[in-house]
């Protein structure tokens, strides 16, 4: 070490003590984490990084000796620890908290019921498992785990706790509905983005933009005001956490990634590189989009073999990817520290700095280093610091690129709570540094800017946000003078994107096979009628309004419906509508009939009931009930000769389409309203015309099933397409 040591001396380059290195942690405002000051100058933020312990104690060497085979057992085998409960936890206890979540509850909110979603269960395998998969370095955010633990979290305060610990104060079941529990859920996932991003506003409008289908005006105030509450206890915690007992959390105020201090001037020539990070953003994000949908095929193949393959997968990539983050460092040449600056000491990897030492002699660092080992908040402060234009080699960015591209396609997916925002932000801000640096003198805009657009251009074009997008970004770099090139920026990369596939949160959706309906039917679903589709589909069932108990039970055991049209036979018609018609009296649920079961409200003859027998054995609250299968009622051969009044429980204004509608009218109605069940009636009322034809639900109006059973529609598909 002394001898290498002097050859840097020799050649004209200090070489400093550590102890002159050193400096005091000094009390400053938790907003003040500018990132205009070069990496030397910057807060001081600490590492988590196991090499902390051993990366101090080394010097420049020429081939890897004991103490850095023994730091790579270490880094490794502490990984692989963190890794394995996260993915225990998830195999064995709560499947569902596996991934980012965000897919499940776009779909819930457009209508889709995931069971076991937003159970306690789910929640406290989601917090731990976030904790351990984020610990052991794999490359994933916290992001999509928080947005998904904000909806647990909201869902169990409406419910009054978990389903075998509920709560049941009467003033819950104001909540104990489909549409309060979206609001709650919907607030719940706008905390989750703020709580993750610091982004009050940028939650709520992810929230409307991304995540909810049916939004009014009460829920934007109701989503504003749990961002706002996330951010202020959010604060109050920093503030308590300023002395620097509370680790990592103490570090850094509400704007995690401060580029304000950068004055941003533009020319005319600006706008073609900015023009070419969105073409590059949306041409790289389509393509991150394609590959993980292959990576994640595959990967279902390999999870439908049992829990082991899924453990064995989960660390197999925790192996793999800790043992890149540590070899990968000494492929870059060690960089001598700028003897400019006021204070030219070089912190090596302990706690006193972002440069990494690593396998430098003193007053070097490895730049590759300081962008691998170290937290992924870290790192993205560290590539979209300003005034750092000599700090990073192209070689280790670009390196740091390709490694960030294959770790960010195989990590997700596997068996851990996992998010996408993070990820994306790291390869997007490579390569746009990347381009920064090609840009040279050509351009006013600095490196840790173009940094900044490399990272939004990727996110737009590849989950397809814009509006919100822009506004995370903002309250994130708490920069406005970025807001009209990352305008532009995102625009033109969401427009790339589409013109390619779909987004990323889309792609999976359709894996997970959930039933999501788009906003926008298909341009051939003009030319099919809904008559045509209640055709290719088996007969509707249907009950009587007097109904025997055999008959509903039948019905339930026999059919996986959960929504039967009641019709009554020999009603006696208006004037003018022919004798023996036949009356469509509504829709009863699945869920009521087994309630009804469940309860025995059966009758000895076959009459109507009066109002005051319901009241007496139903409540709001029992109806509201979803829970109970028909395997779980028993009726006895005497009960099944009795009779059921199902008008009482029947809803009498369904919503209907008359057999000539086309089904992309149909859908339009169907997601504007949010139904689950959708009457055909016929054109015609005449005797011996039943009065219901068919019934469609958002199976049947998913493109996918439709052209199952029309297959030519496929080709006029095409033909569309070429045209």
């Amino acid at each position: 070490m002394e001898e290498n040591s002097k050859q840097y001396e020799e050649a004209g380059i200090p070489v400093q003590d550590e102890a002159e290195g050193a400096e005091d942690l000094e009390e400053r405002d938790p907003e003040s984490n500018s990132l205009t000051r070069p990496l030397l100058k910057r807060n001081r933020t600490l590492s988590s990084s196991p090499l902390a312990i051993i990366g101090t104690k080394v010097s420049h060497i020429e081939s890897l000796d004991y103490e850095y085979i023994m730091g790579l057992i270490y880094f490794t085998a502490a990984n692989f620890l963190l890794t394995t409960v996260a993915a225990v936890l998830c195999v064995c206890f709560a499947p569902t908290a596996a991934g980012p979540g965000i897919p499940e509850i776009k779909a819930y909110l457009n209508g889709v019921d995931t069971p076991n979603m937003y159970g306690a269960t789910t929640l406290i395998v989601k917090i731990i498992g976030s904790i351990g998969a984020v610990s052991a370095g794999l490359d994933l955010g916290k992001e999509g785990p928080l947005v998904h633990i904000g909806s647990c979290i909201a869902s169990l305060l409406g419910q009054g706790g978990p389903d075998n610990h509920r709560i049941k104060w009467r003033w819950l079941r104001y909540f104990n509905n489909d549409r309060d529990r979206r609001d709650l859920i919907t607030c719940g996932a706008s905390s989750g983005v703020c709580a993750a991003f610091r982004s009050p506003v940028g939650g709520v409008l992810f929230a409307l933009e991304e995540v909810a289908t049916w939004w009014r005006s009460a829920l934007l105030w109701r989503t504003f005001f749990s961002t706002a509450v996330v951010v202020v206890v959010l604060r109050a915690f920093i503030e308590i956490c300023n002395s620097g007992q509370c680790g990592l959390f103490g570090r850094g105020g509400l704007i995690m990634f401060d580029v304000s201090n950068v004055s941003v001037r533009y020319r005319a020539l600006d706008i073609i590189p900015v023009v070419l990070i969105g073409i590059l953003g949306g041409l790289l994000g389509s393509l991150y989009n394609h590959i993980l949908h292959k990576i994640l095929r595959l990967y279902n193949l390999i999870n439908q073999k049992g829990r082991i393959h899924k453990l064995l997968l989960s660390l197999g990539v925790s192996i793999f990817t800790s043992v890149c983050l540590y070899c990968l460092p000494f492929l870059a040449p060690c960089t001598p520290c700028d003897d400019s600056l006021p204070d030219s000491a070089c912190p090596t990897n302990g706690r006193s700095g972002n440069y990494k030492q690593f396998n430098c002699p003193k007053g070097y660092y490895n730049d590759l280093a300081t962008l691998l080992l170290t937290t992924n908040d870290d790192a993205v402060r560290n590539i979209f610091s300003t005034n750092t234009a000599s700090e990073y080699n192209p070689i280790s960015l670009l390196i740091f690129f390709t490694l960030y591209c294959v770790l960010g396609l195989i990590t997700f997916g596997i068996a851990v709570p996992s998010g996408l925002f993070l990820p994306i932000i790291l390869i997007g801000s490579a390569y746009g540094r990347l381009l920064g640096m090609a840009m040279g003198s050509y351009t006013n805009i600095d490196q840790g800017l173009y940094a900044v657009l490399g990272a939004a251009s990727l996110m737009a074009g590849s989950m397809r946000m814009t509006v919100s997008l822009c506004v995370i970004f903002l309250e994130l770099t708490n920069n406005l003078l970025l807001l009209p090139i990352t305008m532009i920026v995102l625009l033109i990369a969401k427009t790339v994107g589409d013109s390619f596939n779909l987004s990323i949160y889309e792609i999976i959706l359709e894996l997970k096979g959930l039933p999501f309906l788009d906003a926008n039917p298909e341009p051939w679903m003009r030319n099919l009628t809904v008559g045509e589709l209640a055709d290719a589909k088996p007969p509707v069932v249907t009950l009587h309004g007097i109904e025997k108990v055999s008959r509903v039970v039948e019905v339930l055991k026999n059919t996986t419906h959960n929504g039967f049209p009641v019709v009554d036979d020999g009603v006696v018609p208006p004037v003018g509508l022919p004798i023996g018609a036949t009356e469509l009296h509504g829709l009863i649920l699945r869920t009521h009939l087994v309630q009804v079961l469940k309860k025995k409200w059966f009758l000895r003859e076959k009459r109507r009931t009066e109002e005051w027998e319901v009241r007496e054995k139903f409540t709001s609250v029992d109806l509201a009930e979803r829970e109970g299968t028909i395997e779980e009622v028993v009726v006895t051969r005497d009960e099944m000769e009795m009779y059921i009044d199902l008008h009482p429980l029947t809803n009498t204004t369904p919503y209907t389409v008359v057999e000539s509608m086309s089904v992309a009218k149909a859908m339009v109605l169907f997601r504007t309203v949010g139904l689950r069940h959708m009457l055909i009636v016929p054109r015609y009322q005449a005797a011996g015309v039943p009065p219901v034809i068919g019934i469609l639900t958002r199976q049947d109006l998913r493109a996918y099933n439709i052209l199952s059973a029309f297959p030519h529609l496929e080709r006029s598909k095409s033909r569309e397409k070429g045209h």
